[in-house]
């Protein structure tokens, strides 16, 4: 993990195409300002996270649809 300290207004870079900048401080909470092409997708952590469990639950959903129906398919002989 990359550590670095910057102050409002400051930005780093992440390669050519992904800017973060620190828009405001206000006591523990800072504001930041993400500007990335749009086949990136940036979302907050608990979106990403409801993102992801909703998926694995998606999953297992289709993997269990798919056990019952192979239950009901004839058996090759």
């Amino acid at each position: 993990m990359l550590i670095v300290t910057r102050k409002p207004k400051q930005s780093v870079y992440i390669g050519e195409d992904i800017v973060v900048t620190v828009l405001e401080v206000q006591g523990q909470h800072v504001r930041l300002g993400i500007r990335a092409p749009q086949q990136f997708k940036v979302y907050r952590e608990e979106i990403f996270e409801r993102i992801r469990l909703e998926n694995q639950q998606a999953a297992a959903v289709t993997s269990a649809a798919l056990d019952e129906a192979a239950k009901l398919m004839p058996k090759k002989p």
